[in-house]
């Protein structure tokens, strides 16, 4: 089917006035602000969520010291001093749980907080290594943006001259958002392209969306855009692809998610609001949010997928309730909780978004975890259970269990299972899922220490020797026939079926210091240190551990660089995490809604 006929956007799309860009630090402050960064993120932001621009909350050092001190100690405290930490940014001076750093990986955070700037000679060849890393990280960023009209509005998927480009040679929604994160967290912070890729991408969703005679939802977001000269008119026009282009023909489910998303990192980070609260922004955000929102036959708070709906864009058997859209959705209508206004029909969705929200962090909450004391309780699960009381309440048969979990689950650790359903339950690890659970506050404090807990136990496994699997175990033999239709590219331990994708490093980055354990992140940039650049940046790794470039990896890929950019950005400056991380919300947390109550309200 040849690719839907371009359209020109129109010359009058709204533009606003950037905001001042973030002030850069002198060279002589960057400990303190490392130093500030980390008690703002560790002890955590007590900031109104309601109100991005709120004024962060300095704390003292010697929490921070007291909470690494209990981290030595295997968490206990010292003294019998209590677990709980005071944070004076709560109303009342009520108390907080801190999250305990890792004291089995990399250097303690109490020697990061007090290193020198300089630092040693022993680490001066690493430091210069990755300053020209970094460096080209940059400079391979600025040759793939993308401009239209004499605007930048977005970056290619790769660069790679040396294969076929396919669709490359595009601008993907969910791929520039580790790009649009990397221009906002730099120094001296690139605005501009994200406002003009934001905007862009807001022009494209009003286009009607056709594909074999029928339309799509009004709301849908392009997959992808390109820019292309029409030799007929002589000027530069837009083609948008929203699935009919795609191998496999299915319209993305994320895109909309994460260019919300994006669009509260852009207000966090600028303090722009004219930009979200403009007319045409407001009315894309509910077009996108009315989508998922609408009334239909599911009895679940989750939002039904297709496969091959998201990063994961092939069949791989995620079809159903993905942990990864759904911890997207949830991170996307908290984020849009944030930016829309009450007026006109405002007030009526930011209800049902509530509501949602409410339903939706139980449901994952209960439903998607699993450690070692919930293995347990499914494999002595009893089927056939009627009536609201069901313990089993999907019937799933424990004989279903695969055999790995059982070798795979620590003692110590849990994570969001791949997908729920009835009598089905996918057992696979999604590292998007998880990490965007943490980032977006779906898991909670108890189950986001669990997740970075499996992390460390199943390092091996689940990182090895070029992070990060994006998926855990891979399918093989029958399994594989079937779940992927004997796709060639989705072979084991390769692409989506157990690859290792670098870009995925500014997600573990992420959730690793916001649960206070940078060290993990540390331990993983190093890695990716010794080998990204020099394979000439792939997009994916093959093998068990990630040894080997990817078979049909392309080369130059623009978010396996801006991965790389953003963890650093992250680790070198914490307080970049507030950009793209969302506080607990005390409201949901202390929600108690159940499956059995809701029946009879």
């Amino acid at each position: 089917m040849s690719p839907a006929p371009a359209r020109e956007t129109s010359d009058d799309d709204s533009e606003q006035k950037s905001s001042p860009e973030i002030p850069s630090p002198k060279e002589t402050e960057i400990t303190e602000t490392f130093n500030e960064a980390w008690r703002n993120v560790i002890r955590g932001i007590s900031s109104n969520e309601s109100n991005i621009s709120a004024n962060d909350i300095s704390e003292d050092n010697a929490n921070i010291k007291t909470m690494l001190r209990r981290s030595r100690n295997g968490g206990e405290a010292e003294n019998g001093e209590s677990e709980m930490v005071p944070n004076n940014g709560n109303v009342g001076g009520k108390t907080t749980s801190v999250l305990k750093p890792s004291p089995s990986v990399g250097v303690s955070l109490e020697n990061l907080l007090e290193a020198p700037v300089g630092g040693s000679k022993k680490n001066g060849s690493l430091e210069s290594l990755a300053t020209s890393m970094m460096d080209e990280a940059w400079e391979q960023l600025t040759k793939s943006y993308v401009k239209f009209k004499g605007k930048r509005v977005g970056a290619l998927a790769a660069i790679d001259t040396g294969g076929e480009t396919l669709n490359y040679n595009q601008v993907f929604v969910r791929d520039f958002v580790p790009c649009g994160l990397a221009c906002l967290m730099k120094t001296d912070a690139d605005v501009d392209i994200v406002k003009n890729f934001l905007l862009k991408t807001l022009h494209l969703q009003g286009w009607e969306k056709r594909i074999d005679n029928f339309t799509l939802g009004e709301g849908v977001m392009p997959a992808s855009f390109k820019v292309i000269q029409d030799p007929i008119r002589r000027k530069e026009v837009l083609q948008a692809d929203f699935g009919g282009s795609a191998i496999g023909r299915v319209a993305p489910v994320d895109s909309g998610f994460w260019w919300i998303i994006l669009l509260r990192s852009y207000t966090k980070c600028t303090h722009d609001y004219s930009l979200s609260e403009l007319p045409e922004v407001q009315r894309g955000m509910k077009l996108i949010l009315n989508l998922c929102l609408s009334d239909g036959f599911d009895t679940f708070p989750t939002l039904l997928c297709a496969d091959g709906c998201s990063m994961i864009d092939r069949r791989m058997g995620i079809y159903g309730y993905p942990i990864e859209i759904q911890a997207l959705f949830f991170f996307a209508l908290r984020c849009a909780r944030q930016l829309l206004k009450p007026e006109h029909d405002g007030k009526e969705l930011i209800e049902r978004i509530d509501k949602r929200i409410t339903a939706l962090s139980y449901h994952i909450q209960n439903y998607y975890w699993l450690d070692f004391t919930q293995l347990n309780n499914i494999y002595r699960y009893k089927t056939e259970e009627y009536s609201h009381t069901a313990v089993n309440k999907f019937n799933v048969i424990p004989e279903s269990i695969p055999d790995w979990v059982f070798e795979f689950m620590p003692l110590r650790g849990g994570y969001f299972i791949g997908n729920v359903s009835p009598a089905r339950m996918d057992f696979r690890w999604f590292l998007v899922g998880n990490c965007i659970a943490i980032l977006s506050s779906l898991a909670t404090p108890a189950q986001a220490t669990a997740i970075m807990d499996l992390i460390e136990e199943r390092w091996e496994q689940l990182i090895g020797e070029m992070p990060l699997k994006i998926a855990y175990p891979a399918l093989e033999g029958h399994e594989w026939r079937i779940v992927t239709g004997c796709d060639p590219k989705n072979t084991r331990w390769s692409y989506h079926n157990g690859g290792s994708w670098p870009v995925l490093l500014w997600l573990l980055t992420a959730a690793s210091i916001k649960t206070g354990r940078p060290q993990i992140a540390k331990r993983a940039i190093e890695l990716v240190e010794q080998r990204l650049a020099k394979d000439g940046w792939p997009e994916y790794y093959d093998g068990i551990k990630g040894r080997y470039i990817g078979k049909q990896a392309r080369k130059y890929q623009t978010w396996s660089i801006t991965g790389y950019l953003v963890a650093k950005l992250m680790i070198e400056n914490p307080s970049n995490l507030l950009i793209i991380s969302l506080e607990e919300d005390k409201k949901i947390a202390k929600s108690k809604l159940t499956r059995s109550t809701s029946w009879t309200c």
